[in-house]
């Protein structure tokens, strides 16, 4: 991490949210004795767990927008604590960040990491996945999340589960079983879902954390393949963070 810019005695985060680290860095700065701290949601999930502090629901209309928004409402620092694949939106802020000199650290939780006994196959784009897929398995467990599922919606010998907060949108594959459920989940969990499903493969992207990690765990015990769709790179020039503990240094927030 580099960029650190100068404490500041009262200071008004943005955080653009969306993670567990998002929520983590909203709690640790709403119980700071000075400084706001506002989180801004997507607006992709109908029931988000709302974080403390201020919280705002919808986009921003691009790099402008959000430019005068921060203008607007005096905001200090921002952190970009969005999914790793929240790629627009981290242009987004790199964009509204020049325009308005506010400084801007990207919070990533650190990837994941095949062990021993993995069988991973990595690709650049949920469009490479698709393509790969056929090749790895019958039985696709589809953890990409619910809007990129057009992707595969022209795969019509591959049967597919697929887990998401709320229900996914046409176009989606024709053989499709929906699960709706929110992490984090267990390695038993995992375990039984791969083997009543009669699972085969597994599609995922390079989220990191914790929360939906077990899934790996289960699949490497079963020895299914598992297709990983690696992260897009943090807009260059911003600086990055892997921990709320860091973001807090950079912020010269006691704790």
């Amino acid at each position: 991490m580099s960029a650190e810019p100068a404490p500041l005695p009262a200071h008004h985060v943005l955080i653009l949210g969306g993670t567990t680290e998002a929520r983590r860095l909203a709690e640790a700065l709403a119980a700071a004795p000075s400084g706001r701290v506002t989180t801004s949601l997507a607006g992709r999930v109908a029931s988000p767990v709302l974080p403390p502090g201020g919280t705002r629901v919808g986009g921003f209309g691009g790099v402008e927008g959000l430019a005068a928004w921060i203008v607007a409402h005096d905001v200090t620092h921002v952190v970009d604590a969005t999914h790793p694949f929240a790629e627009r939106m981290s242009f987004n802020a790199a964009g509204a960040a020049a325009l308005t000199g506010v400084p801007l650290l990207a919070l990533r939780r650190p990837g994941w990491t095949p062990r021993p006994g993995d069988d991973w196959t990595f690709v650049d784009s949920l469009d490479e996945a698709a393509d790969r897929l056929p090749g790895l398995g019958s039985r696709a467990f589809l953890t990409t999340g619910r809007m990129g599922l057009h992707t595969f919606a022209h795969l019509t010998d591959t049967w597919f589960l697929v887990r998401s907060v709320d229900p996914p949108a046409a176009p989606a594959p024709p053989c499709l079983e929906v699960l709706l459920a929110r992490g984090p989940f267990t390695l038993e969990d995992e375990r039984e879902l791969l083997a009543r499903h009669r699972i085969d493969v597994v599609v995922t992207k390079d989220s990191g954390g914790s929360a939906t990690a077990p899934k790996l765990t289960a699949a490497r015990e079963a020895g299914i393949p598992v297709l990983v769709v690696r992260r897009p790179p943090v807009p260059q020039g911003v600086p990055e963070a892997d921990s709320v503990d860091a973001v807090l240094d950079w912020l010269g927030t006691s704790r």
